[in-house]
């Protein structure tokens, strides 16, 4: 038998209330963990009662951690159990949490790969930096080709990347960086050559025409 000594009057930022026991146990539980076990200072708990509370701590704090992670980025079902394992949730607990998600249809793997790979298009990378991220998200690749289905020509953001790194530099050491630059950006060499060849070409003209 154990007995709560005290409760806190308000959350913390995370919206949780500290509740400490006789024994020097502390807690830190959500509202409706709060209410659905009616604790109260004064309150004891037997043995079967403590593993019950303790039983839904930690599932209310996984499907709250969980909220917490979709607000802020675009996962997928695999990637969120993983992060919450990672935050130190019990993995029971995060496989429910993700389930829990899915049911509110706050989780779908579909439309996270084609977020992830139109924030790859915006940001003008290729196509291989594209599947890297898919990978790095988790997301099933039963979805990858689809999403990859319509991945526009990069020559143009290739073309603005080489005008922006290089500026009036033809020197080698300064080609060789900008080519291994974009080839971090998921460009394949056979692309960077292509508008590489024509930059130089442009600039080569420019200067027969004003040097």
């Amino acid at each position: 038998m154990m007995k709560i000594e005290s409760i806190t009057a308000q959350p913390d930022r995370a919206g949780r209330y500290t509740v400490k026991f006789d024994t020097g146990a502390v807690m830190r539980l959500y509202r409706q963990t709060v209410e659905d076990f009616c604790l109260y200072a004064g309150k004891s708990l037997d043995d079967g009662e403590w593993k019950q509370l303790q039983a839904a701590a930690g599932q209310m704090s996984a499907k709250m951690r969980a909220v917490r992670i979709v607000s802020a980025s675009s996962v997928s079902k695999a990637d969120l159990e993983y992060r919450l394992v990672q935050k130190g949730e019990d993995k029971a607990d995060a496989h429910r949490a993700v389930a829990w998600m899915e049911e509110l249809h706050l989780l779908d793997d579909w439309k996270t790969a084609e977020a992830v790979v139109q924030r790859c298009i915006s940001k003008g990378y290729g196509r291989s930096r594209a599947k890297q991220m898919l990978f790095e998200k988790r997301i099933p690749k039963e979805y990858w080709e689809q999403a990859l289905e319509d991945y526009p020509d990069q020559s143009e953001k290739i073309l603005a990347f080489l005008q922006s790194r290089l500026g009036d530099s033809r020197e080698e050491k300064d080609l060789r960086r900008a080519v291994d630059a974009l080839i971090r950006r998921g460009h394949s060499y056979q692309e960077i050559r292509t508008v590489l060849n024509q930059f130089l070409e442009d600039a080569d003209f420019q200067e027969d025409m004003y040097g």
